[in-house]
């Protein structure tokens, strides 16, 4: 999941050394933090939130198979 996730971010924006991305794992719950430059929130949240939208769409379909939930925080 982790993986897939850094992919998308370093994809989508324009400063990748800035974005950090931190996990933290309980029993069947995982939650990310995500933390961009302020002129990348934007590419990240994407008009409506729906880019963001779709990254959670992409990680639940990751986390379901293993029985997970999953959480994306963008601070």
């Amino acid at each position: 999941m982790k993986d897939v996730l850094v992919y998308l971010i370093h994809s989508l924006v324009d400063e990748p050394a800035a974005a950090k991305l931190s996990m933290n794992e309980d029993g069947n719950v995982v939650r990310f933090r995500l933390t961009v430059a302020l002129a990348d929130r934007g590419k990240i949240i994407g008009k409506e939130g729906r880019v963001v939208k779709s990254i959670r769409t992409i990680l639940q379909a990751s986390a379901a198979r293993s029985n997970k939930k999953v959480f994306l925080d963008i601070m």
